[in-house]
């Protein structure tokens, strides 16, 4: 079902998916992410599995095509660059709705709330943006990323990691001292032991960021298609069935 690759060359060419959905390779829904980033897109097994990468699963299967994933740099999310270009028809890579993105593609309905949280180690003592500052510690956060963004506001100027992975790594060895990213993505990486003994949740950071999923602008088609697919499956039971599976427990407020 799955294909992650760097690049897209198709010989088939565009077509057209149920309900007179234009797509960009005959008989696949092709979409953007940047890999890894669980538990939203990550391998596993040798496929690209994940909340968004299932949500995109409901929507391909209601215009009866299969789903197809590209990995590729995060930064061209906010510029449309790969929608415009013809390489996907859509993007899915636990991104926020902003004001800024909006201006270069259009976004579905959301379909996750988010939040930011500060990661440390241990050794640190951080258990605060305040403690990085006064400590005179060093904030990392993934290039690119509303976490990066409000950091930079909060008057720091973290170091930049180009992948989730990255951030991970440099907590590992020391380049940073914490974290700002987002927070289901560090509930992701507490789950593994060793992470656990090391680092320590300083604090949450409630940004009230939504996240959505981005077409070109103008593919109006698409964009409905996406957003009828998220609403049927909130209304079903699909969603939260989903949310469990990939994200962890439901938030209070609908468990």
């Amino acid at each position: 079902m799955f294909l992650a690759v760097g690049c897209s060359s198709s010989d088939d060419g565009p077509g057209t998916a149920a309900g007179g959905v234009p797509v960009v390779e005959k008989g696949k829904l092709t979409t953007c992410t940047h890999l890894p980033y669980p538990p939203f897109q990550f391998e596993r097994d040798g496929k690209v599995v994940g909340f968004d990468v299932a949500l995109i699963d409901l929507v391909a299967k209601n215009l009866e095509v299969e789903q197809k994933i590209l990995d590729t740099p995060f930064e061209n999310f906010k510029t449309g660059a790969f929608l415009n270009s013809g390489e996907c028809d859509l993007a899915a890579a636990g991104m926020t709705i902003t004001d800024e993105r909006k201006k270069n593609v259009d976004f579905s309905v959301p379909y996750f709330d988010a939040t930011q949280a500060l990661l440390a180690t241990k050794k640190s003592g951080v258990t605060s943006l305040d403690d990085i500052k006064s400590k005179n510690k060093k904030l990392g956060a993934q290039a690119e990323t509303t976490g990066e963004s409000y950091a930079v506001k909060q008057g720091f100027d973290p170091v930049a990691f180009e992948s989730s992975d990255a951030v991970l790594n440099g907590l590992r060895t020391g380049q940073v001292d914490a974290v700002v990213i987002d927070y289901p993505v560090v509930q992701g990486w507490l789950k593994d032991k060793a992470n656990a003994e090391r680092f320590v949740i300083g604090e949450n950071i409630e940004t009230g960021e939504q996240y959505g999923f981005s077409v070109k602008k103008g593919n109006d088609k698409l964009r409905a298609a996406i957003d009828k697919a998220i609403k049927d499956a909130r209304a079903d039971g699909t969603y939260d069935k989903l949310y469990k599976q990939w994200i962890g427990p439901l938030p209070e407020a609908r468990s």
